[in-house]
């Protein structure tokens, strides 16, 4: 059948030439003298003088590094508040209010009020010196809170009406 394939494909079934006869290069396995096994005696004055081994290095675990790195974040951390509060000067600082007895801290502010909506809900106790509401930095929207400083101190404290 397969004298009716073309010429091309016919190469594909054509029988391949011998392979050449050549003389083995060495002995065969079972001509070749076999070596007894030795020990490692025989390799001793190979390896090092236990006197000349250097000490084994420590290598840290990885829980030892999580452990050092975190201990050396909170130092930095602490030197950082150390510098921080040695700088700092209360004097200085303007957006504070005064006196810390005449002023309310509101918190759970929304986000959309401002400060004339928190003037217009606190004015009603009495009057206002300052309002301060705090913003992001990144991004100068309110952060949700803010400090209102009262005139007087007895302003800031809610009187029930009597009846």
């Amino acid at each position: 059948m397969t004298q009716f394939l073309p010429p091309n494909l016919l190469a594909l079934f054509a029988a391949r030439d011998p392979i050449p006869y050549l003389p083995p290069a060495a002995k065969l396995p079972h001509e070749k003298k076999q070596k007894g096994y030795d020990g490692v005696g025989a390799f001793l004055n190979i390896f090092e003088h236990p006197s000349e081994t250097p000490p084994p290095t420590r290598v840290e675990t990885r829980e030892e590094r999580l452990e050092r790195r975190r201990r050396e974040r909170a130092e930095q951390t602490a030197y950082k508040l150390e510098q921080e509060i040695a700088m700092w000067d209360p004097t200085t600082n303007v957006p504070v209010t005064g006196d810390p007895f005449k002023t309310l801290f509101v918190a759970r502010v929304n986000y959309d009020t401002s400060e004339s909506k928190l003037r217009r809900e606190f004015e009603t106790y009495g009057p206002i010196k300052k309002i301060y509401m705090v913003y992001s930095k990144e991004n100068g929207k309110p952060r949700g809170y803010a400090f209102i400083e009262y005139e007087h101190e007895r302003d800031m404290h809610y009187h029930r009406p009597s009846r």
